[in-house]
């Protein structure tokens, strides 16, 4: 996220003094941005919404920081007029207000997008542009839920945020699988179709590399976080996740499992490995138990920043993604599971204005950003499930930020050390587990699906 907002950093001010109507228009063109390389429509547009969600999250964020509160009473006659007026805007609920608002931004345009096939779809033009519209619905929505009344809300939106957050995991645990088996696909058709040996051993090398890591953050952990009398709940933690990894790893090589599942192999089971072993620290590092929990602090630890970069890369991950095909695309990421090239630049029939434009910056003449249309045939991803999995992604940041099953005392000092967040996230580790090993023994189980 942080190399989004660089790039949109990148467009001065100067190239964005064109008439803000452009704003209004069919393209995210960010403002007329006239010195941005040329891209897709389809690309542009997740951009945008992707950065929608940055900035709910961080406000989010922002109202669980300690002394918030003492700021705000700070600014003149702001708190003056009623001494709780303060209370609405930090703390747990006001975290939930700011997700209700994203969810239910997001939810709308689940609705509103339904079935749109292509971009001459009414509806595609609300998708890809009105952004000034939406930008205003976007801050009406979260003003209009701070007035919603306490009562039930908390409670009942807490029970939601979680079977949402649960779920956002699953999509999360199932783009990693894919990534894993996309990533050995593909460098290994270029090994055996184009004979490029360098494929073959970068293979090598990461999946070495990531059962390197994987073993020694396994030892560290016991080191770090078990005592030879006590911390029987990490030590459990660490002995089953260990041992169910060497299993999936054992499984992803048996002879049957690669007659069932040709793709299979010790790259996508280290990657698996590897994403465990950070749950499993992730983990245990929220322990609140200081004996078995050394790096117990106030304040932000480091496995929490690398917990949100982690999710905002899923994130992205699902928006951009480059694969042709899909395990995803049996739950509606697109028709077919077809997937589209959306980093590259694949300008298509609709570009030719795009690729000239490129190609003159790169000889030195002034060009203007072009957001060329490439979904007049066919949308190039599932518009409603796009913002269903954002809506998702909305109930997830939200359930993170306020301790899951126990907001009460939510904030930045608490978000560390929390048993909440060390069964969810230990339950996440046994999901990706699990999943990926099914994954391995379907096409066994079930011979008579197609599972390529």
């Amino acid at each position: 996220m942080a190399a989004v907002l660089g790039g949109l950093g990148c467009c001065s001010l100067a190239s964005c003094a064109a008439p803000a109507a452009c704003c209004c228009g069919s393209s995210a063109c960010f403002c007329c941005c006239s010195r941005c390389p040329s891209s897709k429509n389809s690309t542009s547009t997740r951009i945008v919404y992707s950065v929608f969600l940055f900035l709910g999250s961080v406000i989010s964020g922002v109202m669980l920081v300690p002394g918030i509160k003492e700021k705000l009473a700070d600014i003149p006659h702001f708190c003056s007029s009623d001494e709780n007026k303060c209370d609405n805007f930090v703390g747990y609920l006001a975290v939930y207000r700011v997700c209700f608002a994203m969810a239910a931004f997001f939810f709308l345009l689940t609705l509103i997008m339904f079935k749109v096939q292509t971009s001459k779809d009414g509806r595609a033009k609300f998708q890809n542009g009105f952004w000034i519209v939406k930008i205003l619905l976007y801050l009406g929505l979260i003003t209009a839920a701070f007035f919603i009344p306490k009562g039930n809300f908390g409670k009942a939106w807490m029970y939601i945020g979680m079977f949402g957050g649960f779920l956002f995991i699953l999509i999360q645990l199932i783009l990693l699988i894919d990534f894993a088996y996309k990533w050995n696909q593909s460098w290994m058709e270029k090994w055996e179709v184009n004979g490029q040996k360098k494929y073959i051993y970068g293979l090598a090398v990461a999946t070495g590399a990531m059962y390197l890591i994987s073993l020694v953050g396994f030892v560290c952990l016991f080191i770090f976080y078990t005592k030879s009398s006590g911390c029987r709940l990490n030590k459990f933690f660490l002995s089953f996740n260990l041992c169910l990894s060497v299993l999936v790893s054992v499984t992803a090589i048996l002879p049957k499992v690669q007659e069932g599942q040709p793709n299979s192999g010790l790259l996508q089971a280290g990657l698996i490995t590897l994403y465990t072993t950070y749950l499993t620290w992730s983990a245990i590092s929220n322990n609140p138990d200081a004996e078995c929990n050394t790096s117990i602090s106030s304040g932000f630890q480091s496995h929490s920043v690398i917990a949100a970069i982690v999710m905002f890369v899923m994130v992205i991950y699902s928006c951009l993604r480059t694969s042709s095909s899909s395990r995803l695309g049996g739950i509606g990421m697109t028709k077919n599971g077809q997937m589209e090239e959306v980093l590259l630049p694949d300008y298509g029939e609709e570009g030719t204005e795009a690729k000239a434009d490129d190609e003159d910056a790169e000889e030195g003449k002034p060009k203007h950003q072009k957001v060329h249309d490439d979904e007049t045939l066919g949308v190039a991803y599932n518009y409603s499930f796009f913002h269903f999995t954002f809506l998702l992604a909305s109930l997830y940041i939200m359930m993170v930020l306020t301790n899951w099953y126990s907001p009460q005392n939510a904030d930045f000092n608490t978000l560390n050390s929390n048993v909440a967040s060390v069964w969810v996230k230990i339950i996440s580790s046994w999901c990706c587990l699990g999943l990926y090993l099914w994954s391995l023994i379907a096409p066994i189980v079930m011979p008579g699906r197609d599972f390529s």
